[in-house]
């Protein structure tokens, strides 16, 4: 039911985990330094947050987003303002939790303290903490020890304080096996459409109504600014394509990198998972690790029985139901720790218990695909092609740094920069502010520069903008076209289009609430028309969008058909919905009903934590800068 949570939870514990030693290296002193500045972001209870603390934790927040999204990852999301405004929130809170413990009094004991850091990693010598190596790593980051120290209590304090919340979520089996049961429920459903453009023919605009819907939107005929540029784009894959490789070049890159281009051995497993929550208690930790043991004693006892015991105890639900198995996969595909074990293991050879991130897992070995052997003359396309890339990259950087100086020390043309790299100028048609063609120019960072006032009063060379990975743009304004108003004549025929569009979803929607009414006092008569009968989970959609999902399950369930209906949000239009059955939810067996509660009982402990962290925020004095958070840094 919640299975978001358990694969996603790396995600979250990324995004999340901020307390890391890198931002306890950022320490007091300079937040203190800074303070004298006067640029501040926000203030709680008479405390500044200093710009300079906040640009720390946004970098910080976004090389986390980074690593988190990977090729989802977009640089627009940098600069969002949602962004920007969750870090101040996030050191609001850090002061008010701050502040709370000073309040009631909470302490950390040096004992505790002294035990945390020698958990560090980064103070550790041959898994040891080492006095030399810590003293070395704060001198490095120029810190006192006193000041390093008072620090990590601060955030050990405060993190006590949320795990009241975090890890005390209740929730009783009653109330659980409602919620899994309505999780399960299953409705066969089925729908009419009412479209607008059944009704555009015998719609009509006429002058009174266009010119009335002129002057109530402006907005929509307001043309934005505008302009046409010429830009040069220095790229590496393009670069890459006028490389020259000698065969020699190719055979010695090929040898030194042979295992490269031979298939990847893969590995078949099956295994029994039993979770462990992000953030477990000694005590879970301990209980989850012994049941995997008792789980473990019974599959050495009846090895040939793996896949019915992983359907019995397994709580992956991805897997169980398969007997645990999980398809070949190779190297990078898994936790490290769970495929360090299964690349040391041989065919039919079960594991002990493996501890990842997830939980604690019991593996079987079902079979090995080894990778293939090739020779050059295979695959010597793709080697020449590899070596081209990498002669290009070591030009690119060496030009990269070049082409940029050029463009902004002869700005008054792109000419010189175009004849030095052999780089050809285009030119665009009219683009504006939110261009999103041509792709090469639809980014934020390089149309903020194109329409800023240098460059379009002046007609210099912009610097240039990485548009993409390995990907540089410079460019100039040829002309430019302030903002306008589309006159009523210019604008007549698209006005006419969209009074007609609305009058035919108003239609649309007026038929669709009368049929909806003569359905529910059973005299309706569109039976014909109804669509396939689709059946549905709150959680299985069965291609309903979200609202028409949500719409199903608001339909109470005394008699049958039940029948209501929703105004389509994007077509116009509207749709009926009828309910012909209803099929109760069932208890999944018992690992897998414990599985689920604790992930509900998770979800009520951050709805907890979140409503704590609300009341503080509340009563507390807090002013937020919003003219400091959207300076650029």
């Amino acid at each position: 039911m919640f299975d978001f949570v358990e694969k996603k939870r790396r995600v979250v514990q990324i995004i999340m985990g901020m307390a890391t030693l890198p931002f306890l290296f950022w320490g007091i002193e300079s937040y203190r330094n800074a303070a004298d500045g006067g640029d501040y972001v926000a203030i709680v209870e008479g405390e500044k947050i200093q710009r300079q603390e906040f640009d720390q934790e946004l970098r910080k927040q976004q090389e986390n987003m980074r690593g988190a999204l990977g090729e989802n990852f977009r640089e627009s999301m940098l600069d969002a303002p949602e962004l920007r405004l969750a870090v101040v929130e996030r050191l609001v809170q850090q002061r008010l939790l701050k502040r709370e413990a000073a309040r009631i009094g909470m302490i950390v004991p040096d004992k505790q303290l002294a035990q945390v850091l020698k958990d560090i990693p980064a103070f550790q010598q041959d898994g040891k903490f080492s006095n030399a190596r810590y003293e070395e790593l704060l001198r490095d980051q120029g810190m006192k020890a006193r000041v390093f120290e008072e620090r990590v209590r601060q955030e050990m304090m405060q993190q006590q304080l949320t795990d009241i919340y975090t890890r005390q979520g209740f929730m009783s089996e009653t109330v659980a096996e409602k919620i899994i049961r309505l999780a399960e429920e299953r409705r066969e459903v089925s729908l009419v459409h009412i479209q607008p453009a059944q009704f555009l023919s015998q719609m009509r605009a006429d002058e009174a109504t266009v010119r009335t819907y002129y002057e109530s939107h402006q907005e929509e005929f307001r043309l934005p600014e505008q302009a046409r540029i010429e830009y040069l784009v220095l790229s590496l894959d393009e670069l890459s394509g006028t490389m020259v490789v000698e065969s020699d070049e190719a055979v010695r890159y090929f040898e030194e990198h042979r295992a490269d281009f031979g298939d990847q051995e893969e590995r078949h497993a099956s295994h029994i998972l039993i979770n462990l929550a992000a953030g477990a208690s000694d005590k879970d930790k301990a209980e989850a690790r012994s049941k995997a043991e008792r789980v473990l004693a019974e599959i050495r006892q009846s090895p040939q029985n793996f896949a019915e015991l992983a359907k019995k105890h397994s709580q992956d639900p991805g897997s169980a139901e398969k007997g645990g198995d999980l398809g070949f996969f190779g190297r990078g595909m898994m936790v490290k720790a769970f495929e360090d074990v299964v690349f040391r293991m041989n065919p039919e050879q079960i594991s002990d218990v493996v501890e990842s991130d997830f939980g604690f897992h019991i593996i079987k070995l079902l079979a090995i695909k080894n990778g293939g052997v090739v020779r050059f003359e295979d695959v010597k396309d793709q080697v020449m092609q590899q070596v081209k890339k990498q002669k290009a990259a070591r030009t690119f950087n060496e030009m990269a740094e070049s082409f940029n100086n050029l463009v902004y020390e002869q700005n008054d043309s792109l000419q010189p920069a175009a004849s030095k790299f052999g780089l050809t100028i285009r030119k665009s048609d009219w683009i504006s502010r939110k261009a999103s063609e041509p792709a090469m120019l639809a980014n934020e960072r390089l149309l903020q520069a194109v329409f800023s006032e240098d460059a379009v009063r002046n007609k210099r060379n912009i610097e240039a903008v990485e548009v993409s990975p390995n990907v540089l743009v410079s460019a100039r304004v040829v002309e430019h076209k302030p903002a306008a108003m589309r006159s009523l004549e210019e604008a007549k025929a698209d006005i006419s289009k969209a009074v007609i569009q609305r009058q035919a979803s108003d239609k649309a929607v007026q038929t669709g609430k009368e049929a909806l009414a003569q359905l529910q006092k059973g005299q309706g008569q569109v039976a014909s028309s109804w669509g396939e009968v689709r059946s549905v989970t709150r959680r299985e959609a069965g291609g309903l969008n979200a609202d028409t999902l949500r719409t199903v399950f608001r339909v109470q369930s005394a008699s049958l058909p039940a029948y209501t209906g929703m105004t389509d949000a994007q077509g116009g239009g509207y749709t009926l919905v009828r309910v012909s059955r209803i099929i109760e939810g069932n208890i999944p067996e018992r690992s897998a009903f414990e599985s689920l509660a604790r992930q509900v009982r998770q979800l009520i402990s951050q709805e907890e934590l979140s409503a704590y962290l609300a009341a503080l925020r509340k009563r507390a004095d807090v002013t937020v800068s919003q003219q400091s958070i959207e300076k650029k840094q």
